[in-house]
């Protein structure tokens, strides 16, 4: 995966200051040889060691005698010399204190953990709404990389199966290095509908088969995200005003859709899962798909490809290739059923 330039550049910076602190003692010691050789007629070796005594300031005894040209290169050499040593020996020591050593290679680690991959998902933002979008999908463990522009927001980032990266979102260098290109999906939860319509505008471009959920705070915003490519407009005040309406007009209703929607109601869940054209699902009907009996999975709704929702199908209902099943059942049942409509096992 190619780096963006920005990336490139604030990484290049301080690689290349460590490049030439390494570098430097060598400079050192190659000037040092020559000059030795030319100056003086040594043999290479001869002037290696009388290089290296003279920089380590060991204080041995010269192995030639020196002529007036070969003292005044060794003051020079001396000096610069352990001029240079000191320096490089303080930057060193300063760039593994100072974490600077550290950082880049965590840098250069996180960019080859990015580059691994595949069909994840991207959160933008993560303030008090990208943290809960996070932790659910670390809880279903899902690989996801969460971008956000304060870095302090991410220093006590610790979720299992994400990967966090500092910057804007709204940037297109940013989104590359997300992975975009090979993302499965991207939530956008920033803190105003600009940003989010901004984001959902830039990732519709760089992947127009990327499913798209985003954040609208104000009235009005859900259709113009809708329309700069959003898949999904989540409004968090009208989903909570209207789930704390229900919770006083319909407290049963509620409690079991909080049951059959966690993760850690493994006794029962509601999933989905589509049929795929391998899938021994594909061309048969309920009833002879044995789901019932065979896998424990109540099939509550059939989403056809057309988009037409069958609920409550009948036995004789046929199944395709694109159709999305809405099941309820416990979750190892529901793990079979996934499986079986994605063609990975018989369901026997």
């Amino acid at each position: 995966m190619a780096l963006p330039a920005t990336f490139r550049t604030a990484l290049a910076l301080p690689l290349r200051r460590l490049m030439v602190m390494v570098l430097l003692p060598v400079v050192v010691v190659i000037l040092g040889i020559f000059g030795y050789h030319f100056i003086e007629g040594w043999s290479y070796f001869d002037s290696l060691y009388m290089t290296v005594i003279t920089l380590t300031t060991v204080g041995y005894a010269e192995i030639h005698e020196l002529s007036n040209a070969g003292r005044v290169f060794t003051m020079f050499l001396c000096l610069g010399g352990v001029f240079i040593l000191f320096y490089t020996a303080t930057e060193l020591v300063r760039a593994v204190v100072s974490g600077e050593v550290r950082v880049i290679l965590g840098r250069q680690k996180m960019e080859r953990s990015l580059a691994q991959l595949r069909n994840h998902l991207i959160v933008c933002g993560y303030g008090r709404m990208g943290r809960l979008v996070c932790q659910e999908f670390a809880r279903e463990g899902r690989s996801f990389v969460t971008i956000e522009r304060q870095g302090e927001s991410l220093e006590d980032f610790q979720l299992p199966h994400g990967l966090p990266l500092h910057g804007d979102a709204t940037s297109d260098d940013i989104l590359k290095r997300a992975g975009i290109d090979r993302a499965r999906a991207l939530v956008t939860v920033a803190g105003s509908d600009a940003d989010n319509l901004y984001i959902t505008m830039s990732a519709r471009l760089l992947n127009d088969r990327l499913f798209i959920v985003a954040r609208a705070e104000e009235p009005g915003s859900d259709q113009k995200l809708l329309r700069a490519g959003a898949n999904r407009v989540v409004s968090p005040y009208q989903i909570g005003g209207s789930r704390v309406a229900q919770a006083v007009l319909r407290p049963t209703v509620v409690d079991f859709i909080e049951l059959a929607t966690r993760i850690e109601h493994s006794h029962l869940q509601i999933e989905e899962a589509q049929i795929a054209p391998r899938s021994s699902l594909a061309g048969a009907t309920l009833k002879d798909s044995r789901l019932r009996q065979d896998l424990g999975v109540i099939i509550v709704t059939i989403k056809k490809a057309s988009g037409q929702m069958v609920f409550n199908p009948p036995h004789d209902a046929s199944l395709e290739a694109g159709d999305i099943l809405i099941a309820m059942g416990e979750r190892q049942h529901l793990d079979r059923l996934e499986a079986l409509a994605s063609g990975q096992e018989s369901g026997k």
